[in-house]
């Protein structure tokens, strides 16, 4: 094992990955899509809440959250404001500043489907761990009003693909995302899917 370590330095230590690497090959041109499986915890629930459905980007303004399972939601931001629009109501618009959580999203998810690396390190400080088959992207908020309420945002890739988004909130429990395929892989399992494991599972390959 030595001797192996010695003779092939760059086998046994992958070089480590840099956030504008990542940030580069996460960018998708608009219309995108992708579908996710979100697991919202909570002290009065006995096992957290699923719920699946897909994240699109129409246009390069535009960031939507559709919810299909266990309810119907459509969340569209644009221009700062958010519309909620749920099965059996009347759509409903606010300002993103009212809701640190969407304000978090547009300013996270929707620069790194934008491309948009100024944009983020605007609103976060930007740290990368791991290399280029298994890495982990570190958001901390830099403005007092989401530092409020989010301590900091993972996420977890692998290549060009986005699995996980880790938010860990001040109070309460850490909320997980899972996108793209592993979110793909928590729908076929249902259930019992390992929801820990699909986020931090590492990669194989370089994208």
């Amino acid at each position: 094992m030595l001797l192996a370590t010695v003779l092939f330095p760059c086998a046994a230590q992958p070089a480590a990955v840099e956030p504008g690497w990542i940030l580069e090959r996460l960018a998708r041109p608009a219309p995108v899509s992708t579908p996710f499986v979100e697991l919202r915890g909570s002290a009065m629930l006995k096992a957290p809440l699923r719920i699946q459905g897909e994240y699109a980007r129409p246009d390069a303004d535009t960031l939507v959250r559709q919810v299909r399972a266990p309810y119907v939601e459509t969340t569209t931001i644009r221009a700062g404001e958010a519309t909620i629009a749920r099965e059996g109501r009347r759509p409903r618009s606010f300002a993103l500043s009212r809701a640190p959580e969407l304000a978090g999203l547009q300013a996270s998810f929707g620069a790194l489907l934008a491309g948009d690396a100024a944009a983020l390190e605007r609103d976060y400080r930007v740290s990368a761990q791991g290399s280029r088959q298994d890495w982990v992207l570190v958001l901390a908020p830099r403005h007092a009003a989401m530092a409020e309420s989010v301590r900091d945002i993972t996420l977890r890739g692998r290549g060009a693909e986005l699995r996980c988004i880790e938010t860990r909130p001040v109070e309460g429990v850490l909320q997980r995302t899972l996108l793209a395929g592993a979110a793909r892989a928590a729908i076929a399992a249902g259930d019992g899917a390992d929801d820990e494991a699909l986020c931090r599972e590492p990669g194989t390959a370089a994208g």
